[in-house]
């Protein structure tokens, strides 16, 4: 069901201020990190659902749109896995190729996130570390257990050529607001009543 901007407002206005109360102020900085290959899904996806996510009240942390020139990578990159309370993790086909996605995605795991999985255009079983002599074993092993964990977490596919955009995006919003909310220690009527909300 395609979410309108004044249900979204209504919705976020909603969850801050009357529903749940204080959860705006126990929200950090940044509430969902998005780990994704910015060549693969910057700017489909990841842009998408960064944008989304926004309009519904929530602080994401994309890279392209949270850091600025002077930004130190790793510094502002971990500090946001630090402090986000979910992240969603962008599997698309050349994901594994990159060593700041897996770096990103052993940090949340190590960091025990909350992490929501999405398959795009790859299958779980095409995921895999490559050993092309430049890392230390010792983090490939690291990088290979991370992305073992989100293989076996329940996640989201989609179909970049086939899916229906508006549905997944409604789909994830539901994941990642349901787990932020299960994170956040609100009970399971309180995410009853806000998804009768976001649908109204």
């Amino acid at each position: 069901m395609h979410i309108s901007s004044s249900l979204v407002k209504n919705f976020s206005t909603k969850i801050h201020h009357n529903m749940i109360g204080t959860l705006s102020k126990r929200l950090h900085p940044c509430d969902v990190f998005i780990n994704h290959r910015g060549i693969d899904t910057k700017r489909t996806i990841s842009g998408l659902l960064y944008d989304h996510f926004r309009r519904l009240g929530l602080n994401p942390f994309l890279d392209s749109k949270n850091m600025m020139p002077g930004d130190r990578l790793f510094d502002k990159i971990d500090g946001a896995i630090r402090h986000c309370k979910v992240g969603v993790a962008v599997f698309s086909p050349r994901y594994c190729e990159s060593y700041f996605c897996l770096h990103e995605l052993d940090l949340m795991t190590k960091s025990r996130k909350r992490i929501i999985p999405i398959f795009c255009d790859v299958k779980p079983s095409q995921l895999r570390v490559m050993d092309d002599g430049s890392r230390p074993k010792k983090e490939l092993q690291m990088f290979e257990t991370a992305l073992e964990e989100a293989k076996y977490t329940v996640g989201l596919t989609f179909d970049t050529l086939r899916g229906d955009w508006s549905e997944f995006l409604t789909t994830a919003t539901d994941a990642v607001l349901k787990n932020l909310l299960e994170v956040e220690g609100i009970e399971e009527e309180d995410y009853i009543r806000t998804m009768k909300l976001v649908r109204r």
